[in-house]
């Protein structure tokens, strides 16, 4: 590593340069090191391991040997593809996407692991609160950093890591990992390590809040299929997106809509139309605020921002809403239109993300006062 700085060391690594992703494991005794390190961090039983920054699939290669269901992302598509190659014959999943802002569903994996990734990251703080909320309760994190270089040094030092992880986990281990050369394929002299966290359990009941705009137009809504996001992939839904820290509910759905479809709404033309709380087949409960709003002339036409996580939009008849969308959504769009303002719609282990005409009704309307 050394010798590459952030820019120069990612650019190789999506050129396709072998000895930096592969950290030279295709030397057989390198990756039996690995291995048998992997089988330390990892749980002795099957989990779903999240692979971040996966690069040609080494690690997410060994994982999966060992029983694992693992999910690779990468952010270049050439990566990608070389790990779906490495990976042919496992029940592994490569996606392509951002490390800061990975296209997965939060509250979905068992294990978080990356190596040599977060020191290329800005904002490291925030980003490993995004990677924690990845995680189910009783998570854990496996991040191999280390420091490299002696005249101008790169990477993150262990006690640094450290400091960063304790406000998030009930238990971390770090161990030194530049004394053992098989692990390298020769002596290093730099500091490599692995640092382990085990996530602090929620003392407090805590949920995600999402915002989702049903935009209308006239007797229509505008629906958006989404693609490439690992998570409803092909399946129909309104704008929408998370609230992040800092923002009010509005404010939020104001932000998606000039984000995702290029629509410039003011506070004053946004209601609030139905909050409901909704739980996907595995992952964790949300709440979801769900807020309507007419199109004008001066608002703009849609148009599709984020062709990465979005194949296309388009209007749909509000009284003859379409059969492929996120079920939740669906169920949310139906209240709406049946003049509900607080629902309920919770997920069952087995029932699929997509609404099902002859499936079971998980819609609960909650009555209000008055």
């Amino acid at each position: 590593m050394t010798g590459y700085g952030t820019a120069d060391y990612w650019d190789a690594a999506a050129a396709g340069f072998d000895d930096e992703p592969d950290h030279g494991m295709r030397d057989p005794a390198v990756r039996e090191a690995w291995a048998a390190r992997l089988r330390q961090w990892l749980p002795g039983r099957p989990c779903d391991v999240l692979d971040l920054g996966c690069g040609t699939g080494s690690l997410a290669r060994l994982a999966a040997e060992q029983g694992h269901r693992v999910t690779g992302v990468d952010r270049s598509p050439r990566m990608a593809e070389r790990a779906r190659a490495k990976l042919v014959g496992t029940d592994a999943t490569v996606l392509v996407g951002d490390a800061a802002a990975p296209p997965v569903e939060e509250s979905g994996f068992d294990v978080f692991l990356a190596r040599h990734l977060l020191w290329l990251l800005p904002g490291q703080e925030a980003v490993l609160r995004r990677w924690a909320r990845l995680l189910r309760p009783g998570g854990a994190l496996v991040l191999v950093e280390g420091r490299w270089g002696e005249s101008d040094p790169v990477g993150l030092t262990a006690g640094d890591l450290m400091r960063m992880v304790e406000p998030l986990a009930s238990r971390t281990y770090v161990e030194q990992l530049a004394a053992d050369a098989a692990l390298w394929g020769r002596p290093v002299c730099d500091e490599r390590y692995v640092l382990c966290a085990d996530l602090a359990p929620p003392w407090r009941h805590a949920e995600i809040v999402d915002v989702h705009l049903l935009l209308r137009r006239g007797g229509e809504i505008l629906l958006a299929r989404r693609a490439g996001t690992g998570y409803a992939d092909g399946l129909l839904h309104a704008p929408s997106g998370h609230v992040e820290d800092g923002e009010d509910v509005r404010t939020a759905v104001l932000r998606e809509a000039a984000e995702e479809i290029g629509v410039r709404l003011t506070p004053d033309e946004v209601r609030v139309a139905l909050v409901m709380q909704h739980k996907s087949p595995t992952g964790s409960a949300r709440t979801g605020w769900f807020f309507e709003a007419e199109l004008t002339d001066g608002t703009g036409e849609p148009v599709n921002r984020e062709p990465d996580k979005c194949s296309e939009i388009g209007w749909f008849a509000l009284d003859a809403l379409p059969e492929d969308m996120v079920a939740y959504c669906r169920a949310g769009v139906e209240a709406y239109r049946a003049g509900e303002r607080f629902a309920v719609h919770w997920h069952e282990p087995g029932d699929g993300i997509a609404f099902a005409p002859d499936g079971p009704d998980r819609l609960v309307v909650l009555e209000a006062s008055g």
